[in-house]
């Protein structure tokens, strides 16, 4: 009897996968209020701990579109892919009607009138909204905290960081709070929280999911956004629905490589990979080395052609990508800057005022080295199809620490230098895929970086779901789990 009670004490967890819950949807066995509600409950039971959601739409919001898609569902409509999954949107991208801060005190009240391009896309999918993840002030950092939300914390370890800036996205999804979320990417914003807490996260090739540009956005494009989720085939079928040509965006590409087959559950043959452990001579903390070399002797059960790069042909990228962003920032932010820098953290200061004292020269040397390491990189696959690198040079830190100083005894001159194995890819508008690895010692995840060709991304996917499963980390818990419960079903 004592047994009977504790099942009943700790509802059925859902299915882990987005592709479980939206078949259990579809059949009718899952409703989609069934579905709001236990989303509610588990952002309840998690999110204090995490603090990976910083606004939600009130319940009774959401029960009420999840109503009205089981109405539709029930007198036989047909329905769009996501119809009545909840997804929770990063706090930079626009959502109508819904608390948009971009994580700074000069939007603590903005609550936008229309929906980022992607937003639409995934609304037009039948996804219901239910509110926001957490992202540092601007997106700026690799590291989740603002002076409006707080810290979101990993769910693997509550006293280490889960990355960002899309860390509240990484987050959520690792404590089953949402099955699918999107996060954005300049210099790893995207690959380096997925990598902390364990899950897939696609930066795709640059304009394969478009934006509808704004004027101060336009030079020194490198910022995309991406699917984040729990498993490969979720990232894919996300990344389907956000991705396609729009007229508005002129970097924008068609769909065609992403409707073809191979399917994504057939492998591919005989691949060459380059595999480079200290890329481009970057410092890499050794539990990272650790676990990705035990990761390379999974790869090579599937594709024994490996060779070890030092990918020196990027030796000089992390010069090029923070002149790029420097510029980037001047652009998006200067408005702000000249009225509100009082608002700012140090650091957008920072990177404000380096773009703002650029010079053309400057600039234009920045673009013709950019030119020369694109020519350099795309030689590297006419030898290889597809490069392996770290995503992070560190494990997840403590919360405290606002970012890594050193990483073996190599000082660390700036808060973004410590993340120049993601930055180092980011000018040159390749795929870069974070895959879960394995986990260290401490049972901290490590996660594996996979580069293709621009447009390549559906090539990319293939390997990754061959590498996952292989190695299955997504449903391994690891040697230790201090904190609140992880998203393992």
């Amino acid at each position: 009897m004592a047994k009977d009670s504790q099942n009943q004490s700790q509802p059925e967890r859902l299915p882990y996968r987005a592709v479980d819950l939206l078949d259990a949807l579809t059949s009718g066995d899952l409703s989609a209020v069934s579905l709001m509600q236990r989303t509610y409950d588990r952002i309840a039971q998690e999110n204090p701990s995490i603090n990976a959601i910083c606004t939600l739409v009130p319940l009774e919001q959401s029960l009420e579109a999840a109503q009205r898609i089981d109405d539709a569902r029930n007198t036989g409509q047909k329905l769009p892919k996501l119809a009545g999954l909840p997804l929770a949107i990063k706090d930079l991208a626009d959502t109508q009607g819904i608390l948009t801060t971009q994580g700074s005190p000069i939007h603590a009240q903005q609550i936008p009138e229309s929906d980022s391009l992607f937003v639409s896309r995934l609304k037009a999918a039948g996804g219901i909204i239910i509110g926001k993840t957490n992202t540092p002030e601007f997106g700026a950092g690799s590291h989740t905290f603002n002076p409006l939300f707080g810290v979101t914390r990993n769910p693997y370890n509550t006293q280490k960081t889960a990355g960002g800036s899309s860390g509240g996205a990484a987050a959520a999804l690792a404590s089953g709070m949402v099955a699918l979320a999107d996060g954005s990417d300049m210099g790893g914003s995207l690959r380096n929280p997925a990598a902390f807490c364990n899950i897939v996260g696609l930066r795709p090739s640059m304009g394969r999911i478009p934006t509808i540009l704004k004027t101060r956005e336009t030079f020194s494009r490198m910022s995309v956004e991406g699917p984040m989720a729990r498993t490969v085939e979720d990232c894919a079928m996300m990344l389907r629905i956000m991705a396609g040509a729009d007229d508005r965006d002129p970097r924008s590409i068609d769909m065609a490589s992403l409707c073809t087959s191979p399917a994504l559950t057939d492998p591919p043959k005989n691949l060459r990979l380059g595999w480079a452990p200290s890329p481009a001579g970057l410092p890499i903390e050794p539990a990272v080395s650790s676990v990705l070399s035990a990761a390379m002797m999974d790869m090579q059960h599937l594709y024994p052609d490996i060779d070890e790069i030092n990918l020196c042909e990027l030796d000089d990228a992390m010069e090029v990508f923070t002149v790029l962003r420097a510029a980037a920032f001047a652009e998006g932010l200067g408005h702000l800057y000249h009225d509100h820098q009082d608002k700012m953290k140090d650091t957008v200061i920072n990177n404000i005022k380096l773009g703002l004292d650029l010079t053309g020269d400057t600039l234009a040397r920045a673009e013709l080295q950019r030119t020369r390491l694109y020519t350099a990189m795309m030689s590297l696959f006419d030898r290889f199809d597809y490069l392996l690198l770290p995503v992070t040079q560190v494990m997840p830190f403590q919360v405290e620490v606002e970012f890594p100083r050193t990483i073996n005894k190599t000082v660390m001159s700036s808060y973004i230098d410590w993340m120049s194995s993601c930055c180092i890819l980011s000018p040159f508008d390749v795929p870069c895929l974070s895959i879960p690895a394995g986990f260290n010692t401490d049972g901290l995840p490590v996660g594996l970086q996979i580069v293709g060709k621009p447009g390549d991304d559906w090539g990319l996917l293939r390997l990754a779901y061959a590498f996952q499963q292989q190695t299955r980390h997504w449903q391994k818990a690891p040697p230790q789990i201090t904190g609140v419960s992880h998203g393992i079903a």
